[in-house]
């Protein structure tokens, strides 16, 4: 069985770290990433953009786009979709797609910062 591991944080806490606290927090991190790595459990792992850059579809219909991660508390996060878009309008209209066949959901849009420095996302 596969499992989703979501880090959740204060935001404003996280970034008020020097960027010598957050290097010493993912050299700690890593070395749970190589562990979980060698044990063949770590599947791809990313870090999220600030909730600043992040959109929501919701709504009837085609949904509307509103700015922020800002879902009901009644609803989970229940999975999530990895897109390779040149732009947000791309993944957005995306997202309705999604909406159209699943109208009662709601999506949040969010750019990933990948969390190993100098990676890039490929498609395969």
């Amino acid at each position: 069985m596969f499992y989703a591991v979501l880090a959740y944080h204060v935001e404003d806490t996280v970034q008020s770290w020097s960027p010598d606290e957050d290097a010493a927090l993912m050299k700690d991190l890593l070395e749970v990433n190589d562990r979980l790595t060698r044990e063949g459990k770590l599947g791809p792992a990313a870090r999220l953009d600030v909730t600043a850059k992040a959109v929501t579809l919701r709504g009837p219909g085609e949904g509307m786009v509103i700015d922020g991660p800002f879902a009901e508390t009644k609803e989970q996060l229940l999975g999530l979709y990895v897109l390779d878009c040149a732009i947000r309008d791309e993944a957005i209209a995306a997202a309705r797609d999604l909406k159209r066949v699943n109208p009662t959901a709601v999506y949040e849009i969010r750019p990933i910062m990948l969390y190993l420095p100098g990676a890039t996302l490929t498609a395969s």
